[in-house]
């Protein structure tokens, strides 16, 4: 099936029949958990969505109790303020996700009801009897095919295929209750979304899609693994937006109204932690979600996400002590201060050139966005070694913490004791200090790749690719062309631990590509489980022969730390979503190499 897609050719082609396990030459199979469906579903997944759903709750709760708080004490003003950082932030993430639900179950409840007829149905159908006929290729684009006899095929004009045998009068008559189903559904996202209770609906959806993985086998268990892979996606896109425009500037206001008024009520420090924590649960929660989608990166554990969230938690909550401390003496040249800072911080990012968006303007406002998270706390956003753009940005944050804090000192009212501002000061030091511990932890003891601090090989080797007996193929990828191996890429990326796509039919690398750098890029594949997870897998090509579909995607494939593109990008997400309800097999992703052979360059170009 082939879809234009923000610009980018998407072909769906069918591999020939796939080679039995036993014969000689092929990896050992992986076990239906892992390789099938994905990592399985754990009691712990649970509980950290549980977790989650708690920080949310508690975070929204107490901001709604201190502001009726303020509001019975008569500090209208506070209130206000209070009132606006909860329900702006709030209502802006509520139309965003019912923007996304719309384009997700438009076309899911469209045609006949239900995802089982109209084009979905049809589609279903086309690629039954392709199947059937053997020949792999579909399409619904108006375009030539790869395959030289393949039918063109448009899925909004194609009859319906109903999947059951009767006629389709008896898809007429199943097509009011659905149609009802679907406009219950309608309501209930509606009030939902009015209620601005998106995001917990979300994590209960990923709750049972959990569960669904984990109880289903085979094929029912792939389907809710990618489900839940996109649906944990929207959340955690969701929730840092929240709380970078919610509880990042409700606890800046918070511990300025605090030193305003000398003096500290037991909701304001509930409220200020509640927000606290919830940015530092945020962050890590959403390098997890990003590592976990990404089959070219080790997964993190719960260990590391905890010291993250730990390093996180206190470097953010120095930077907003020292900005509460600024704020209650200067007003005004605070909001120049955070004005100024924004401005260069997202100057410096676009002259990064990130690649997250499928849009030059939708780059330029996310930039704009991590302008602001670059505000309170460091945000990856680039691939290759960060330590020097991380050192850097923390001697400019410990540089104006500093400076802020001294101003406070300086210039604070005569009702702050010489001893009070000391201690003050000393918590802004010791938690930048113990912030900066957890992140040395985090990188010398937990980091998924290991040792980051302790690797030779930064220059050479993507991250996550030297492990345990894997030295000899790192040392042959950061040969130079002339004498390491000529094996081109194909780069996959279904959720971590599906089965990948192995290169075949890949001609001579494209000329001049690879002297652009002094060594090869590495991408790991993932080995079989009787090897190190690490390591850096490379088969012959006698045994490179591909099972099930393969979704080709005309677009380089986006390099971490950015989210790929059938996970940015809803249309591909809905092929890939049919894909694993109509194959016995799991289809794989396959992006346009940066090496690939002028046969393969050529392929590509014909589908656009």
């Amino acid at each position: 099936m082939a879809a234009k897609s923000d610009g980018a050719a998407v072909s769906v082609e069918d591999d020939n029949t796939p080679r039995s396990l036993s014969e000689p030459g092929n990896p050992v199979a992986r076990s239906r958990c892992t390789a099938a469906g994905g990592k399985p579903y754990t009691l712990l997944d649970c509980c950290w969505v549980l977790c989650a759903l708690l920080v949310f709750f508690s975070d929204g709760a107490t901001d709604l109790w201190l502001a009726a708080d303020y509001y019975l004490r008569g500090d209208y003003w506070w209130f206000g303020l209070t009132l606006v950082f909860v329900v702006v932030p709030s209502a802006v993430v509520q139309v965003l996700s019912f923007r996304w639900f719309v384009y997700d179950y438009s076309d899911l409840s469209g045609g006949e009801g239900s995802g089982s007829g109209g084009s979905c149905a049809a589609a279903a159908g086309a690629a039954g009897a392709d199947a059937t006929a053997g020949d792999g290729t579909l399409s619904t684009k108006d375009s030539d095919q790869h395959g030289g006899n393949a039918p063109a095929v448009n899925a909004a004009n194609v009859t319906p295929v109903y999947a059951s045998s009767g006629p389709p009068a008896a898809a007429v008559r199943v097509g009011s209750p659905r149609r009802c189903c679907t406009i219950c559904m309608w309501v209930f996202q509606t009030v939902l979304h009015v209620l601005q209770l998106g995001q917990v609906w979300r994590y209960v959806h990923a709750l049972y899609l959990g569960a669904q993985s984990r109880w289903h086998r085979n094929g029912p268990r792939r389907h809710f693994h990618w489900r839940l892979m996109f649906e944990s996606a929207d959340i955690t896109m969701l929730r840092l937006l929240e709380a970078f425009l919610k509880s990042a500037p409700q606890l800046v206001l918070q511990l300025s109204i605090m030193i305003h008024g000398n003096g500290v009520l037991p909701l304001q420090g509930l409220s200020a932690s509640a927000s606290l924590v919830s940015l530092a649960w945020m962050i890590a929660s959403y390098q997890k979600v990003l590592r976990d989608s990404r089959d070219d990166k080790l997964p993190m554990s719960y260990k590391a996400v905890i010291a993250q969230m730990l390093w996180h938690f206190f470097t953010i909550g120095a930077r907003t002590v020292a900005f509460a401390l600024f704020a209650s003496v200067f007003q005004l040249y605070f909001g120049i201060f955070i004005v100024s800072h924004w401005c260069v911080m997202t100057f410096w990012i676009i002259q990064g050139e990130t690649d997250f968006c499928m849009s030059k303007w939708e780059e330029i406002i996310y930039n704009m966005v991590v302008g602001i998270i670059y505000i309170f706390c460091w945000f990856n956003v680039k691939e290759g070694p960060s330590r020097f753009r991380m050192a850097l940005y923390y001697s400019v944050t410990l540089a104006e913490n500093v400076a802020l804090t001294a101003a406070w000192y300086t210039y604070r009212g005569p009702q702050t004791s010489d001893s009070s501002a000391l201690v003050v000061v000393c918590l802004v030091a010791c938690s930048f200090a113990l912030g900066t511990f957890f992140m040395l932890v985090y990188y010398c003891w937990l980091h998924p790749d290991g040792p980051v601090l302790g690797s030779q090989w930064g220059g050479c080797v993507d991250e996550g690719v030297v492990g345990t007996g894997g030295m000899v193929g790192v040392i042959d990828a950061c040969l130079t062309p002339s004498q390491g191996s000529q094996t081109d890429m194909v780069i996959t990326s279904p959720p971590r631990t599906l089965p990948r796509t192995k290169d075949k039919d890949l001609g001579e690398p494209v000329p001049g590509e690879r002297d652009k750098d002094s060594c090869l890029p590495v991408f790991q594949v993932r080995p079989s489980p009787s090897s190190s997870p690490a390591l850096l897998h490379r088969t012959s090509s006698t045994s490179r022969a591909q099972e099930g579909p393969v979704i080709r995607i005309d677009l380089p494939r986006k390099r971490y730390p950015a989210w790929d593109a059938h996970f940015i990008d809803r249309r591909l997400r809905k092929t890939i979503l049919l894909l694993e309800t109509t194959s016995a097999i799991s289809p794989r992703i396959q992006y346009r190499s940066s090496l690939m052979g002028s046969k393969e360059v050529l392929e590509y170009e014909t589908t656009v």
